[in-house]
């Protein structure tokens, strides 16, 4: 995507534009490329845990029922989500108190929330420093520029101006960068919770299925 920016009448790339940031620019661009790429490794791995077939409880349901515990435990154990790992630790403890199970699957639900926020505090540190290595440029490039008129003693409003806004462009680069992490931070969160209230709802349902199976 290309924007352009008329400056006295003469059109500047964003490609351009972006060169006049300096150094600085580099960690910048170092944070972005992180950023994506964690982003879409924990989305790839956020989607693939909460993908639950919506008949997983109904057969285990139906296997415990049937006092088939060996095929619902089987079926757990060759399904890969955390939903599935929380209801086989819990089959692995039936004949156990039910309070000794909800704690042992609680644990497993743990260890898997711990697995899917993995390297999600590298997006929320990049959301924090990112805006501050890009002011940090502004304020490096404006003690330049400053230091530059005192030297020359050039200070006219076409030099002062237009070496002002260059070195704005680490702020807004860093800004942009620190909002595109913010918002892949929480939308990642938001899916994680997602997938955290499948899991409790099914751990839930696996103790009621306990209950009735104790009371039958």
């Amino acid at each position: 995507m290309l924007f352009l920016l008329d400056v006295a009448e003469n059109k500047i790339s964003l490609l351009s534009l972006l060169q006049k940031g300096g150094w600085i620019m580099y960690p910048l661009y170092a944070l972005l490329v992180v950023a994506i790429y964690v982003f879409f490794e924990r989305m790839i791995a956020i989607k693939k845990a909460g993908a639950i077939d919506p008949k997983f409880m109904l057969i285990i349901k139906d296997n415990l029922l049937s006092s088939n515990i060996t095929a619902a435990k089987s079926l757990a154990k060759n399904t890969d989500n955390p939903v599935a790992k929380m209801i086989e630790k819990g089959i692995m403890r039936i004949g156990k108190p039910l309070d000794a199970i909800e704690k042992s699957m609680e644990n497993v639900g743990k260890l898997e929330m711990y697995s899917m926020e993995r390297n999600l505090n590298i997006l929320s540190l990049i959301a924090g420093i990112a805006p501050m290595f890009g002011f940090l440029g502004t304020i490096i490039g404006m003690v330049q520029l400053f230091y530059g008129i005192a030297s020359t003693g050039e200070y006219t409003l076409n030099t002062i101006a237009g070496g002002i806004y260059t070195k704005m462009i680490t702020s807004a680069t860093g800004l942009i960068i620190g909002l595109i992490a913010y918002v892949a931070h929480n939308y990642l969160s938001t899916q994680i919770d997602k997938t955290a209230n499948k899991m409790e709802t099914a751990s839930a349902d696996f103790l009621d299925i306990l209950q009735e199976t104790t009371h039958s």
